[in-house]
């Protein structure tokens, strides 16, 4: 069941991390990034304040899911639009949503929902994306 490297669609897998690299720019820079501000407590216009974490983190993060989802959608032999879609539903809600929920719900976070709400949400739309060019390309 996990002899299944060769069955990974290797070309896919640098531009489905790109999609979601890129999403995630986009998301909390642009879309929503006053919202994301407020529900960390700071201004809605606040800059963040930059690390090498900052900027390394987020996109080791999202190698190291699509690399895991690649894998999985091999391992499930997933290899339609309308099934990656649901692979891609199942763990954005059932693990990279639900985690993101348990993870706000520290009461560190001043507005527990709207932060799940928003990273939950680039969450569930990157693993659909993700998903999606896997079995796309």
């Amino acid at each position: 069941m996990f002899n299944v490297l060769g069955e990974v669609n290797w070309v896919a897998v640098p531009v489905a991390f790109i999609v979601f690299v890129v999403l995630g720019g986009v998301w909390f820079a642009f879309l929503f990034s006053g919202s994301y501000n407020v529900s960390l407590g700071r201004e809605a216009s606040a800059k963040p304040v930059t690390s090498p974490l900052f900027f390394a983190g987020p996109p080791l993060t999202s190698l190291v899911i699509t690399l895991t989802s690649a894998f999985l959608i091999a391992v499930l032999k997933i290899d339609s639009l309308a099934d990656a879609l649901v692979f891609g539903l199942v763990t954005g809600v059932g693990y990279l949503m639900a985690n993101t929920v348990n993870i706000a719900i520290n009461p560190n976070f001043p507005r527990p929902l709207q932060y799940a709400l928003i990273s939950g949400g680039y969450n569930l739309v990157g693993s659909l994306l993700v998903s999606a060019v896997l079995v796309a390309i």
